[in-house]
């Protein structure tokens, strides 16, 4: 069995990464926010020797499915079936690696989706309301929030949604817009009564309160938003709207047309794909062990206009539900701009994830985006800073540090790695650097400090190449072909080890190094087998020139 990062048996590791809507092409602020890092994440952590399980997919009961249906005059599953394939792909080119993507539209999720609920609702935390919601008196029917725009009461930005606030993050009813406005017909809509289920999110807010303070490790902006709203006091929210589209109720008290709204369901997304996933491996109770397990831990990506959801709204419908375990950490990332405005799918702000893959290879752009993943602060993203970091960084630090030893080897060992001879303190210091980097940038993943451990890697990278200009081999090996050997082996023994450390954040270049130094098996500098073949070696990464 697997020895785990923390010095004990593997560790099972849920990695739950945002629900995407359905309903448009995601661009490099999605990716950047929870996509990557989480790829990242886990990718490390299966190096590390624990047992990740990482899950997500396409939310297609979101409201932007319906209003972009309506818009277009086709069905809301037209418009599914469109984005949900192009994101799969997507995340296919990037190498992200999903242990299950899929969908809320599936018969799992709804039957996971209604069994939380009857037990929530078995056990008191569901009740229903009378209230008054806003009805669209021309297009004759209620509005779900995302319907509805209008100036958000916090922060009087003019195109708040019913839902929430794009400017300040606030969540929003959409009874709450000044000036409301339907998107339907663009006329002001009225509050009429109607009936709806109430999840009583007030029943937790001193249980959440006090777990929110045994949370250690958490990145601050996302403890102290989240502690903000139970100093206020949580308020119970509907959880069912006079809708057509989403997951039917399992009673039938409320009468037709109703379903059970997006935002309730789609956090139960995690956990309806996690046994959606263990149903595929032959064992149906094998997502108890992330679940449930005292030793689990689990990590939430989303970005920071979701903390409220996976901070608040979901362990405490976890709480009401039973036994299931809470977040381990919500590394939330702020916000990407894009020459200072939010990226935003909706508002065309950003360059789409299809955009950067026909500019630049998927290595580059995970490497890019993770150089600046906005881990603490909003971070600007240009296509020429991503140029600018491919050419003067990847290219230049990385891919030329490969290429140069491996050349070298090739073209002064026969092709094959040499005799290490005996090593002196200049070779024993690079090796100690580039372990040293590892165990450093260790700890910085496990505390998803993820830009931090790619600098990490790139210094230690620096670190080799400085090992080359002080030693000199291309002389050496004219004057002592021993000693030149010896210089070239430590080479690329540090190499073997810097390629763990970019292992997470390049797939796909990984696997080609994979090819001619062997696979990568754990989080460690590897010793290689001398005799190996060392071919002459193709670039690891083209330069961009974006005049081209």
């Amino acid at each position: 069995m697997a020895v785990g990062t923390l010095g004990g048996m593997s560790t099972p590791i849920l990695v739950a990464v945002a629900w995407p809507y359905a309903s448009g092409s995601r661009h490099l602020g999605h990716l950047a926010g929870a996509y990557l890092p989480a790829d990242v994440f886990a990718r490390y952590q299966r190096l590390a020797g624990n047992d990740v399980l990482m899950v997500s997919g396409s939310d297609v009961h979101g409201t932007p499915i319906t209003v972009r249906a309506e818009e277009e005059g086709v069905t809301a599953q037209d418009i599914v079936d469109r984005y949900h394939g192009e994101i799969v792909r997507q995340w296919d080119e990037l190498g992200i690696s999903w242990d299950l993507y899929t969908t809320t539209g599936t018969e799992n999720h709804a039957r996971v989706t209604q069994e939380m609920f009857l037990e929530q609702l078995r056990r008191g935390h569901i009740d229903r309301r009378v209230s008054k919601q806003l009805y669209d008196p021309e297009a004759e029917r209620f509005l779900p929030d995302r319907y509805v725009e209008g100036t958000c009461p916090h922060c009087g930005y003019g195109e708040a949604r019913g839902d929430q606030c794009d400017n300040c993050g606030r969540t929003l009813d959409a009874t709450d817009l000044i000036d409301p406005r339907s998107k339907l017909s663009g006329s002001t809509p009225e509050l009429r009564e109607t009936e709806h289920f109430y999840y009583r999110y007030s029943d937790f807010n001193e249980r959440l309160a006090e777990w929110l303070d045994t949370r250690e490790g958490w990145r601050p902006h996302v403890l102290n938003f989240a502690k903000s709203w139970t100093t206020e006091g949580l308020h119970d929210r509907a959880i069912t709207r006079d809708i057509e589209w989403g997951i039917d109720l399992p009673v039938d008290d409320l009468g037709p047309g109703k379903r059970i709204y997006v935002w309730y369901d789609a956090v139960i997304g995690y956990l309806s794909a996690s046994k959606e996933w263990a149903a595929g491996t032959g064992d149906p109770e094998a997502w108890r062990r992330w679940w449930e397990g005292d030793d689990a831990r689990s990590y939430y990506f989303v970005g920071k206009d979701n903390i409220p959801f996976h901070c608040l709204f979901w362990p405490a419908q976890l709480m009401g539900a039973g036994d299931l375990n809470l977040p381990t950490d919500v590394p939330a990332n702020q916000y990407v701009t894009f020459k200072g405005g939010k990226a935003s799918a909706s508002r065309g702000v950003g360059l789409t994830i299809e955009q950067a893959l026909d500019r630049f290879e998927p290595d580059a752009i995970r490497f890019a985006l993770a150089a600046a993943f906005p881990e603490h602060a909003d971070t600007e993203v240009s296509e020429d800073e991503i140029a600018r970091r491919i050419n003067e960084e990847l290219v230049a630090t990385w891919g030329n540090l490969v290429n140069r030893v491996l050349s070298m080897v090739n073209k002064n060992c026969e092709g094959q790695v040499p005799d290490p001879g005996e090593l002196l303190g200049a070779d024993r210091a690079v090796l100690d650097e580039v372990d040293e980097a590892l165990r450093s940038a260790a700890a910085q993943l496990e505390a998803v400090e993820l830009k931090a451990g790619l600098r990490t890697a790139l210094a230690a990278a620096q670190a080799v190449n400085g090992y080359l200009s002080e030693t000199e081999p291309w002389k050496v090996l004219k004057v002592d072909e021993q000693r030149g050997r010896t210089i070239l082996h430590t080479a690329l023994s540090a190499v073997n080890g810097v390629r763990v450390l970019f292992a997470p954040y390049l797939p796909f270049s990984t696997a080609r190094l994979a090819e001619v130094l062997g696979p990568i098996e754990r989080w460690e500098r590897s010793p290689i087998a001398t005799g190996a073949p060392i071919p002459k070696p193709t670039p690891l990464f083209g330069k961009v020139d974006l005049d081209a």
